[in-house]
């Protein structure tokens, strides 16, 4: 505790809460000091509890409406606004989570304990209790985001991501591809300091919290020791290894035989910027390159989505229609009023798809959408969070109004997704028929690209920044660090020579914005998971790639009772309730890929499939 105002503020915030019943509000500083009280009960746990939900619902719906201002006008007085806000909260946040620990070693009923567990590892960046450094994180984390947002370099030389974008995969030519790769990355070196101090506040709070670091906090809210959770994370990722080699090894080749020896080695890494992707981190873009071959024609979902002259209204409106069919309410009015849809052109937005639940009866998506099978896809995965927010919120209090952790939160709009295919798709009258089984290859070819090429980027992300956190990746390694995991883990390499003079995990989204990763990976696992149970409860009797669930009640109803919970359980009984498992397993992939997986096999032979890791 670095000031004595500072403390005698955190006593007032938990006298409010109800945590300390024998608080005094006397002039004398210390006289606060002498009345916390020494043996605390577990009635006043329940109290503390309780009243700690009323303090975090009083905020919620004014912060939010605050944070989409920001997100939909970014300028210098909304950013100032999210940072005050930001700062404010993180406070009470701490305060909350500071009074929390004092019931450590109480035996409890299990929702005050699990509540109040929460209490204490419910911060993403929890601030130290000195109020400079609260203000100080609070700055940070806003002019990360604007920054991002803004896409400008300290020299005034602004990008625009989506046009970027557009080049990485849309372009023929490497050069150009290298050049949109190269420019992203000029906007992210200005964060590097901002970004190390940042590290090193968040630790602080975190070890006052009595973690060892930020990395070991974010771990913890997984029902399990926050180590046992990375070896979790590893077991999974060894079940999808031997697919992601074989897909790997036939990129590569491919890309080999188009470009030459000179850009692409036919057994070291791939160059980030030929894989179609800002972050290589889905391949999906160079499908024509890699596809098998094929009379069968695989549908073009944007080609048909011209041809229906969708509206992006429209494409909101369809998969919102599908949740429906499935037993969901439909979405309040107020979210067709108030969501963001098209980009302005009056203004700068944060154009990174998002959902938000503003309060209860408020839920919106935020979202430049574009008319391509890509953003319809992504638009169903909001909603999916959407959904979501709302089943938990109707049914479960405060403190469990969240996913049963939040790689499920991921999955869900994911799961139904998976359902995007020729059937679902002839189903709503965008097709006329369904191709045939000749069509399959191409169609999980398609799948494998996004998907399986996602699975190592989508752990590698959250394990460099666990290397960060606990120092095992220094602050003046941090671009080694970062080539080093996506080398190991992807067979991906920089196409450029790269220094500690830029900063490449900051060209990503969820770096300089703090959203923890490792959630994309457990979706990408669960969405499989939850597809094959689903597919079971419909009756489909066919491959699993080829089913849909639209329109099956069951599988809602199957659906809904997992939703509803939130997290008022251990993520592992959540997980039950809907697979009959509580283990994560991978195995679903592989059942959906396996035909694919027999053809990659058949094409790699001959190939020196694996990459080996340059020694650093």
């Amino acid at each position: 505790m670095h000031k004595p105002e500072l403390f005698k503020k955190l006593i007032l915030v938990m006298c409010v809460t109800g945590g300390l019943t024998a608080c005094q509000q006397n002039k004398d500083e210390t006289s606060d000091v002498a009345a916390l009280p020494q043996q605390p009960t577990a009635e006043e746990a329940r109290a503390y509890v309780k009243n700690a939900e009323v303090t975090l619902a009083r905020d919620y719906e004014i912060q939010g409406q605050t944070a989409w201002v920001q997100a939909n006008f970014v300028t210098h007085d909304t950013n100032a606004l999210v940072a005050k806000m930001s700062e404010e909260a993180t406070k009470t946040g701490v305060a909350l989570a500071m009074g929390a620990k004092k019931f450590n070693g109480l035996k409890l009923d299990y929702d005050t304990r699990r509540k109040l567990e929460k209490l204490k590892s419910g911060l993403t960046l929890p601030a130290p209790e000195d109020e400079q450094l609260n203000a100080e994180l609070a700055r940070i984390t806003s002019n990360l985001d604007a920054t991002y947002a803004k896409g400008c370099t300290e020299n005034k030389e602004c990008y625009n991501l989506g046009q970027l974008s557009d080049v990485m995969s849309e372009s023929d030519d490497p050069q150009k591809q290298l050049e949109a790769w190269q420019n992203w990355r000029k906007v992210s070196p200005q964060m590097r300091k901002d970004y190390q101090k940042m590290v090193e506040i968040a630790n602080k709070g975190s070890q006052e919290l009595g973690f060892k670091d930020t990395g070991a906090l974010w771990r913890s809210k997984y029902d399990m020791p926050a180590d046992e959770f990375s070896g979790e994370m590893d077991r999974v990722w060894e079940q999808v290894k031997p697919l992601y080699t074989s897909l790997q090894c036939h990129v590569r080749a491919k890309l080999n035989e188009k470009y030459g020896d000179d850009i692409v080695s036919k057994s070291g890494p791939i160059p980030a910027h030929l894989l179609g992707n800002m972050w290589a981190q889905s391949w999906g873009n160079i499908y024509d390159d890699v596809a098998p071959k094929s009379t069968v024609p695989t549908t073009d979902l944007t080609a048909r989505l011209k041809a229906k002259q969708f509206s992006e209204v429209e494409m909101v409106r369809t998969a919102e229609n599908f949740f429906k069919s499935l037993g969901f309410e439909p979405l309040p009015d107020t979210f067709w009023s108030r969501s963001l849809f098209v980009e302005p052109r009056d203004r700068a937005v944060q154009c990174h798809a998002s959902a938000w639940d503003i309060n209860e009866t408020d839920y919106r998506i935020k979202m430049c959408i574009k008319k391509n099978a890509e953003d319809f896809v992504t638009i169903h995965h909001e909603l999916g969070h959407n959904f979501y927010q709302r089943a938990y919120n109707l049914k479960q209090p405060l403190l469990y109004r969240e996913s049963a952790n939040d790689g499920f939160h991921e999955a869900i709009g994911d799961t139904i997704a998976l359902s995007i295919n020729d059937n679902y798709l002839k189903e709503i009258g965008m097709i006329d028929k369904v191709s045939d089984s000749a069509g399959d290859l191409p169609y999980l070819m398609k799948m494998a690209l996004d998907k399986i090429a996602f699975v190592p980027f989508g752990l590698l992300v959250d394990k460099w920044r666990w290397g960060v956190f606990n120092g095992e990746i220094s602050a003046d390694e941090y671009n080694k660090g970062w080539w080093e995991l996506r080398e190991k883990y992807q067979g991906v390499k920089s196409p450029l020579m790269r220094s500690e003079s830029d900063f490449d995990p900051g060209a990503k989204y969820h770096v300089p914005g703090n959203t923890p990763y490792s959630r994309y990976f457990l979706a990408h696992i669960l969405q499989f998971q939850f597809h094959r149970e689903l597919c079971k409860i419909s009756g489909n009797e066919g491959p699993l790639h080829r089913c849909s669930i639209y329109g099956n009640k069951e599988a809602g109803k199957k659906l809904i009772a997992m939703l509803e919970m939130g997290s008022s359980r251990p993520w592992q009984e959540a997980l039950k309730t809907m697979t009959g498992s509580d283990k994560l397993d991978a195995s679903a992939i592989l059942d959906y890929f396996a035909p694919l997986k027999t053809w990659l096999d058949k094409e790699n032979k001959g190939r020196e499939c694996g990459w080996e890791v340059a020694s650093k």
